[in-house]
């Protein structure tokens, strides 16, 4: 996914807050950030099958 230099670019505080990214904390993607979780849309899913996330199931209806 994002290699080290990217994650810890991201990580410094930006001259300008509207150039601030968000990044996963697991893999450190940026596409597909969920905020509520701190997570991309990959590593959610991921933990929310294995049922690692509270509050969040798989939908069968």
């Amino acid at each position: 996914m994002a290699t080290t230099n990217q994650i810890a670019k991201s990580k410094k505080t930006p001259k300008f807050m509207s150039r601030q990214v968000n990044r996963c904390w697991k893999c450190g993607r940026n596409r597909y950030f969920m905020r509520a979780f701190g997570l991309c849309r990959i590593c959610f899913r991921e933990l929310a099958n294995k049922g690692e996330i509270p509050g969040i199931r798989k939908a069968s209806w």
